[in-house]
């Protein structure tokens, strides 16, 4: 959806790490991250989408992306996990 910025936490099935970034096309990304073009996550595939939210702006979207990054593993953890209840509905 051109115009909608996504700020998005993959995990790494190999090392259980995560990986958070922004991007335009959430599904595009992921492709990109899976087949190795990434090189910050190249040498931990595959990855799994297992959060992401929407915003308006790319300035919005790079403030919040600094806000996750910053969180530790186990406040990482508790949002992926509020966020799956969420989407079971």
């Amino acid at each position: 959806m051109s115009g909608t910025y996504h700020v998005y936490f993959l995990m790494s099935l190999k090392d259980g790490k995560f990986y958070t970034g922004q991007t335009t096309d959430l599904k595009s990304r992921l492709a990109q991250h899976n087949r190795g073009r990434v090189r910050s996550t190249k040498a931990r595939l595959p990855f799994k989408l297992v959060y992401w939210e929407s915003l308006e702006t790319r300035s919005a979207a790079m403030k919040r992306e600094r806000k996750l990054k910053s969180l530790k593993h186990a406040d990482k953890l508790k949002l992926v996990k509020v966020f799956e209840r969420g989407k079971i509905g």
